[in-house]
């Protein structure tokens, strides 16, 4: 199950196709005033319309300005319900499935159409370091190789934004990585959206923070598929805590930081196939700064013109 089929890479990449369309439908259609839930139901709507897929993966995650740094919003207890703001980052996590197939997204775009230089900031780190892992993919790897990689290139770019302060070895021997990415860098997709798999007899759990939520710990195989998904998100109690603990807070600006309290988070999140030599990308939407900022500009011919091979060789 963990490793897939060439017909199950092919329904695989039918899930993305259509979802990051559905995503790219969003971003156009968004705009101040709307209510995060319309942005969901957009989304249904055109994966069931145009692709006859019925059923979202799990839960949609629409969650704008300081909703964008809680991980799992959309529940039932926050229903993606928040009116949408001028300024407001929006962080879209949403993926359709296919013949129970599937798939994983996460979108983060500002509402207005137009980048703060702050959020240029953060948004281009994450972007960073998941082009650096993509880079990095291949059979042999150790995933927990990878998220530590996401993890050194978020604090070398929060050191340049003046966030943070020191050596980034030292960072790194402390676990400050995991005050802004809590989770884990990325899971096993298929037929469960976080499929089974990831740990079988004889790889253990690493017990330290942030890798000891990854949902797998193995060494990559060609014809696996993962998501790869980094963040960095701005959650008050972890900064609160990181800021007690000297060990932590000799290398917080926290001067700074006041400027980015409220800030939300920004999660990059595409799903890729490990194929002999590196990966396949299976999610086809604007990922630069500047893609993204001229597709919610230009709308319906934007759409047209988007090419997906182009943006995948930056």
């Amino acid at each position: 199950r963990v490793i897939k089929t060439d017909m199950e890479l092919e329904v695989l990449r039918y899930t993305n196709k259509i979802s990051s369309e559905a995503h790219k439908e969003v971003m156009k259609a968004v705009k101040a005033g709307m209510k995060e839930y319309e942005m969901e139901s957009l989304f249904q709507h055109y994966c069931y319309a145009r692709g006859g897929m019925r059923h979202t993966s799990y839960t949609c995650i629409c969650g704008s300005g300081e909703n964008s740094s809680v991980l799992h919003y959309g529940h039932a207890g926050a229903p993606n319900d928040k009116t949408i703001e001028d300024g407001d980052l929006c962080l879209f996590d949403m993926g359709g499935e296919y013949y129970c197939y599937g798939s994983d997204i996460t979108c983060t775009f500002p509402a207005n159409g137009k980048f703060t230089p702050d959020q240029r900031a953060i948004y281009e780190a994450v972007l960073k370091s998941s082009r650096a892992v993509m880079k990095a993919v291949k059979p042999g790897v150790a995933w927990p190789d990878m998220h530590r990689l996401a993890d050194r290139v978020h604090l070398e770019e929060l050191t340049k934004i003046g966030i943070l302060k020191g050596n980034v070895d030292d960072m790194v021997k402390v676990h400050l990585g995991a005050v802004f990415m809590p989770h884990g860098l990325g899971h096993l997709l298929g037929i469960d959206v976080h499929d089974v798999g990831g740990y079988p007899e004889g790889v253990e759990r690493i017990d330290l923070p942030g890798l000891r939520s990854l949902r797998t710990a193995r060494n990559l195989e060609q014809g696996m598929v993962l998501t790869i998904e980094p963040g960095i998100y701005f959650i008050d109690h972890l900064l609160d805590q990181a800021l007690r603990d000297p060990a932590q807070s000799c290398f917080i600006n926290n001067d700074v930081l006041q400027r980015f309290r409220g800030f939300g988070g920004v999660r990059i999140e595409d799903d890729i196939a490990v194929t002999a030599t590196g990966m396949e990308l299976l999610t086809c939407v604007p990922r630069t700064v500047e893609e993204i900022e001229a597709f919610m500009a230009e709308g319906q011919s934007s759409a047209k013109s988007f090419d997906c091979l182009s943006s995948q060789k930056q």
